[in-house]
């Protein structure tokens, strides 16, 4: 090596004479020198590597942004557990078998008469379903407590939609306790503070209603349905759990698509003045076998999906426009796809992958609500054969 001196500035600069870059001495622009260290660099990589910056890296991130989520729930056994199993109880029914001795069977005896019933619910547009629900539940409840609000849980504004359509249910007027709220409209909130700022008003409601210490409350969301037959045997069993859920069995889009018997989040509570909740989670370690039916997006028209996805408390789910493409969701229904292209939220690889792909079809309609079988020309799109949808 061998040193020089520039003729201006006093600069210095080293020169090998091997140096395969070639003299960059005199080079006293920065950026001429930057980009004589960037050919250097370039001259140094061979075409693989070329390759794997521009082609592979490039559709390395596009992947990861389209399929993230799906990645991030498949490895969700690495980074969570499961929750802890329930405690069964079996379900013991037949239309022959006596009440007092259904309730032996649950290890529970009976009363001289049935607790008074409250069912509560909020409500956003969904009609169809529940009128199937409270035609179900009908015989046995002391009051239906329904509450609508102008906001829907991403902060967007609804029409009340059971207000424009309450004839459809004056079947129920005479115990019917109905209310409504204002929304918030806070932009860029997480949705699940609004649910539970509606469900808090829920409370509320029941109180009006004359909810007294003792009477059951069934706590569940429109589409997930009690069966009559469950209603009745906890209303005449004594010693029954002071809070029970209720295991339903799983559907999507219609009674074609049986998912599983895993819905739990169906309850029903013995209501216990200043401490009972009206919420949405796990609150016991008892569960009720086979107990009822929840029915997800069950919806008469292609409209209503969209409504409920842009609406409901999982929007971060449509990562897409084209999830609410109509023709998507129509194709999507028809095969038992998820409408939102994602991975089965499970806890074992196990089951993730057994639940992968589309939901079988089943063509059973046995033991399904019975104002829905009385009533299958009107509600021939929940049934077995039937999955095309109303456009508008």
């Amino acid at each position: 090596m061998w040193w020089m001196m520039s003729n201006e500035g006093g600069h210095y600069c080293s020169k090998k004479s091997d140096d395969v870059c070639g003299d960059v001495c005199g080079q006293e622009s920065t950026q001429a020198l930057g980009l004589s260290r960037l050919r250097c660099i370039l001259r140094g990589i061979d075409l693989k590597t070329f390759i794997f910056l521009f082609a592979f890296v490039p559709t390395l991130v596009f992947g990861i942004y389209v399929h993230g989520q799906k990645i991030s729930y498949f490895l969700r056994p690495l980074w969570e557990s499961p929750p802890k199993p329930f405690h069964e109880i079996p379900h013991y029914y037949n239309e022959n078998v006596t009440m007092e001795r259904l309730c032996k069977l649950h290890g529970w005896g009976i009363r001289e008469y049935p607790r008074r019933v409250y069912d509560a619910v909020l409500f956003s547009n969904e009609l169809d379903i529940l009128n199937i629900r409270w035609k179900e539940l009908y015989p046995y409840i002391t009051q239906f407590v329904l509450l609508e609000s102008n906001s829907t849980f991403t902060g967007k504004a609804k029409p009340l939609v059971f207000a424009s359509n309450r004839d459809q249910f004056k079947f129920a007027d005479p115990r019917l306790t109905y209310g409504t709220i204002g929304g918030r409209f806070k932009k860029g909130e997480n949705p699940f503070v609004e649910e539970a700022f509606q469900r808090v008003a829920l409370d509320q409601l029941l109180k009006i209603a004359g909810i007294t210490d003792d009477d059951l409350l069934i706590m569940s969301d429109v589409d997930e349905i009690p069966s009559r037959h469950t209603i009745n045997l906890l209303r005449w069993c004594d010693d029954i759990p002071p809070v029970l859920h209720l295991r339903l069995r799983n559907y999507l889009y219609s009674f074609e698509f049986l998912v599983d018997n895993n819905s739990w989040r169906a309850s029903v509570h013995r209501y216990q003045t200043g401490k009972t909740r009206y919420v949405h989670y796990r609150q016991s370690d008892i569960i009720l076998a086979d107990s009822g039916w929840h029915c997800s997006f069950c919806f008469r028209r292609i409209s209503e999906f969209i409504f409920k996805i842009k609406a409901y408390s999982h929007f971060d789910r449509v990562r897409f426009s084209y999830f609410l493409n109509p023709k998507r969701i129509q194709k999507v229904i028809c095969k038992g796809s998820d409408l939102f292209d994602m991975i089965p939220e499970e806890y074992t690889f196990k089951e993730i992958i057994g639940k992968m792909g589309p939901v079988p079809h089943s063509f059973s309609a046995v033991h399904l609500p019975s104002y829905l079988l009385d009533n299958a020309d009107k509600y021939k799109f929940l049934l077995p054969g039937n999955c095309v949808r109303e456009s508008g």
